[in-house]
């Protein structure tokens, strides 16, 4: 898998259209530091470590839902390992005039852009939620 990121992403925009109540993710920090940032906003209900049942450390994701319909409407990778994309904290993108979020990885750690706007950093924009 070249993509951990986008792989995590797709499993949640699949599952989130089929309407599943969880989904499950192989573990690592920066799939946790992600998780925690679309828990922080409101867009997931958590998260948990759990071992999968190949017996690799994995994360099953609590997915949220408003009156039936998904919580998270759009969920795009902006920076892939084809293409990074840095921003400056001027340029980091306002996502729907600041209904959605843009995820960032900084030098300060995973967080969301209005995050990075206030603690005045840029860094790689992993992707955006709406």
């Amino acid at each position: 898998m070249n993509d951990p990121i986008a792989d995590m992403l797709t499993r949640i925009r699949n599952s989130s259209l089929r309407g599943k109540s969880t989904v499950m993710t192989p573990a690592s920090k920066l799939r946790a530091w992600v998780l925690d940032v679309l828990a922080d906003e409101g867009y997931i209900r958590g998260y948990e470590a759990k071992t999968g049942a190949d017996g690799h450390p994995a994360i099953e994701i609590s997915l949220k839902y408003y009156e039936g319909e998904p919580v998270i409407r759009e969920l795009k990778r902006v920076s892939k390992p084809g293409r990074r994309v840095y921003m400056g904290v001027n340029d980091i993108p306002v996502v729907r005039q600041g209904l959605g979020v843009s995820i960032v990885s900084t030098s300060k750690g995973v967080m969301s852009d209005q995050n990075a706007r206030s603690q005045n950093v840029g860094g790689e924009v992993l992707c955006t939620v709406f």
